[in-house]
């Protein structure tokens, strides 16, 4: 039988990783597999740009936390593609991989089908065939034309905040990008959204009135308030004090209010999945997401760091993203920080690194291992130093680690990013 890593290589192989937005090839596979998608459990369909994999993570452990079976579609993967595909809250397994991805192959027949495609169409195909009492699933980087977009009518959809990214695919004007992710509401469904750019969410409300979508817009119709290690969520006319969430960063309060949000939609809607509050409070302390601001407490990295010293990884890419990992940095007065930086080649790291450079002591660049499409340590390196920040290229994150050691008197935090791909060789490495 195949290994996970094997089964990603056929992937490769077979399903090159092109992304060709339109939704005719999944629908026709779909068709021809029986339409699994029409036979899971009650969908949250989540889009956006930043914030839609914790706003994902939050739904599950809610949900894991009241008891319920949980179906999770999500990508990419960082370590191995069965991270794609939880199926009743268990990563699906590498057997069943195969023997729906053998099943997809036939009903394909020699027709093309992209690696999103035919990831997505397994999923759909593995939750058809396990019962389960709720199913999140995130759209990959679009909306209209994403592969998940297949569902008639979801029991929720959300919208995370939405920002300039993968402008080769969706284009470099804000309004087109919301337009196109803001198609995945239906008509009478709760569609639950963040706070967005005035300009965004113009286009989500026109947008919405023309689907005749329910929306449940932030400060508008729920909220959210710090109250020293507590949080206040109000939405409709419930209001509630939960935990801080797990996740690290200012940003994961409103990601959880707006999970917070969708509990209330789903309870309301036809579906009428319901989330006591305390599963909510369970969720929030209990709620993993990796490469999202994580601090790595375990491994052969984080030994090579002097006491008091941390070790920290996120692997978000673009400039939003980077403004969030600044609002922390300016949190972080107590040590210097270090940064490990990589990113690929349709990413610009002058507007990312923009972003940190008031914060930031030194930098030092890597090539992304395994990565046809990384910048060059050099790149990176020389985009910072264009930019003011001390910085060096080096071979791989060891030799970083080193080199932050060794220029460094007092502790420090030493912060990996840059990009998912990086986060996911870091996660590898370090066990």
């Amino acid at each position: 039988m195949l290994s996970g890593d094997a089964l990603s290589a056929r992937l490769n192989k077979r399903h090159p990783r092109v992304i060709d937005l339109s939704l005719d090839r999944i629908n026709e596979l779909l068709r021809r597999l029986g339409n699994p998608h029409n036979k899971i459990p009650p969908v949250v369909h989540v889009a956006g740009t930043n914030g839609k994999g914790s706003v994902v993570a939050y739904l599950r452990a809610f949900a894991e936390a009241a008891g319920l079976k949980v179906h999770v579609y999500i990508s990419p993967h960082l370590i191995r593609f069965n991270e794609r595909i939880r199926v009743a809250g268990n990563l699906i397994t590498d057997d069943a991989v195969l023997e729906l991805l053998e099943e997809c192959e036939t009903a394909a027949g020699d027709d093309p089908v992209t690696y999103f495609e035919i990831t997505t169409a397994l999923a759909y195909l593995a939750f058809a065939r396990t019962p389960a009492d709720l199913a999140v699933i995130e759209t990959g980087l679009g909306g209209r034309l994403d592969a998940t977009n297949v569902f008639e009518r979801p029991a929720v959809t959300a919208l995370t905040p939405i920002s300039l990214d993968h402008e080769q695919f969706l284009g470099s004007d804000i309004r087109g990008i919301a337009a196109e992710k803001a198609e995945i509401m239906r008509n009478h469904v709760p569609c639950v959204v963040s706070a967005q750019p005035d300009t965004v969410m113009t286009v989500i409300k026109d947008a919405a009135a023309r689907i005749g979508a329910k929306l449940a817009v932030e400060e508008e119709d729920w909220s959210v308030a710090r109250d020293g290690g507590t949080m206040t969520v109000r939405s409709g006319a419930r209001s509630r004090s939960l935990p801080l969430p797990a996740l690290a960063g200012n940003h994961q309060i409103h990601n959880a209010a707006q999970a917070v949000a969708c509990v209330d939609a789903l309870a309301e809607s036809p579906a009428g999945v319901t989330i006591p509050d305390a599963a909510i409070a369970t969720g929030l302390t209990t709620v993993e997401w990796s490469a999202r601001l994580q601090r790595l407490a375990h491994g052969p990295l984080v030994e090579m760091l002097p006491a008091g010293w941390e070790l920290w990884l996120d692997g978000g890419h673009n400039e939003s993203a980077a403004e969030v990992i600044a609002h922390q940095a300016a949190e972080w007065q107590d040590k210097a920080l270090h940064l490990i930086f990589g990113m690929i080649n349709s990413k610009d790291p002058t507007v990312f690194l923009a972003r940190l450079k008031p914060h930031v002591r030194s930098l030092a660049g890597i090539t992304i291992p395994d990565e046809s499409a990384s910048l060059s340590a050099t790149e990176v390196a020389s985009a910072a130093a264009d930019l003011g920040i001390p910085a060096a290229e080096v071979k791989d994150v060891k030799s970083a680690i080193e080199r932050i050691v060794k220029s460094e008197t007092g502790e420090a935090r030493v912060l990996i990013c840059g990009s998912l791909y990086l986060a996911g060789t870091i996660l590898k490495e370090n066990g």
